[in-house]
């Protein structure tokens, strides 16, 4: 640009040059010019003017010509574009086979994604809702509370290592972040024990359940939804599900106990389904100070640290 902006002004001062020599050689050498009248000298300012207006027009069609060039170098990428856009796709063929059309862009078609799609797994495609910190149903947080309070009493006593493996309360926005993102409530015995203790490093007390790896956080609860949501094909997960406890499976996959936001009941966690988060806990607590059994397996204590194995 500032190449072509040069030459123009080159050109205007060329063109100026010879004009002015041009009107040299046309007077006599040897005598002085005569006195110019009046009328003549207006005449030459009228010459000069035209010449300067001249000079203006061609620089300013030289300008314009290479603005011109400029813009249309620029927009030659989009025309590309938009000559390729206006083809259609062309079907693959393989071999003799029926042709297969493309798969369509399920972010320029507006579809779910796979990870979020409706056919692989229900209620994974979650719309955007309010985060409401809601508060917990009294008489929940009550005979929750109360449980909890069983089960780390009986561990301080006898397994202060497994103890000191529960987490911390967490905060009520912090779960309804967590439900916001994934399109469900959480119930309210749910909602009341992680209030208490929000997940254990490691399985801890709920650790009966076979191959049981990690009382799950929130945070936790949260990714293992959003990742079962794109693994498993229709079918096999619900979106509805709310996992909590991470486990080893017999094929040596990570399986999920659950508990259900359309009912609060526990499944996954023993071999029953238990009636909500409230009848898990009170399950584990009665174990505990009665020396009990789940699944066919008690509590032992090993240096501090709680397992369960299978009773003789």
């Amino acid at each position: 640009m500032l190449k072509l902006v040069r030459q123009a002004l080159t050109a205007a001062v060329l063109i100026a040059l010879a004009v002015r020599l041009r009107r040299r050689a046309r007077l006599p050498r040897a005598e002085p010019p005569p006195s110019v009248p009046a009328p003549a000298r207006r005449a030459r300012g009228a010459g000069t003017v035209l010449s300067w207006l001249v000079i203006a027009v061609v620089v300013a069609l030289t300008l314009g010509f290479a603005l011109m060039g400029t813009s249309v170098q620029r927009g030659a990428p989009a025309l590309v574009r938009a000559v390729a856009e206006q083809q259609e796709p062309l079907p693959v063929h393989t071999g003799n086979a029926t042709p297969v059309e493309p798969p369509a862009d399920p972010v320029a078609t507006g579809e779910p994604t796979p990870a979020a799609s409706a056919a692989q797994a229900p209620n994974c495609a979650p719309r955007r809702r309010p985060i409401d910190p809601r508060r917990v149903a009294p008489d929940v947080k009550r005979a929750v509370d109360g449980q909890w309070r069983r089960i780390e009493r009986w561990l301080r006593r006898n397994a202060p290592r497994t103890y000191r493996t529960l987490g911390g309360p967490v905060r009520a926005r912090t779960i309804a972040v967590a439900e916001s993102q994934m399109g469900v409530d959480f119930p309210d015995a749910l909602r009341a024990s992680l209030l208490r203790h929000n997940g254990a490093r490691g399985a801890g007390v709920l650790g009966f359940r076979s191959g049981a790896r990690q009382q799950l956080t929130v945070r936790g609860i949260r990714d293992a939804w959003r990742e079962m949501c794109a693994r498993r094909p229709a079918g096999t997960w619900d979106g509805l599900l709310i996992p909590f406890l991470s486990y080893t499976a017999s094929d040596g996959t990570t399986a999920y106990a659950t508990v259900s936001s359309a009912d609060g009941t526990v499944s996954g966690a023993t071999s029953r389904r238990l009636r909500s988060s409230y009848t898990l806990l009170r399950t584990v607590a009665d174990a505990l100070e009665r020396g009990g059994t789940i699944d066919g397996r008690r509590p032992v204590v090993t240096r501090g640290h709680l397992r369960w194995k299978p009773a003789r």
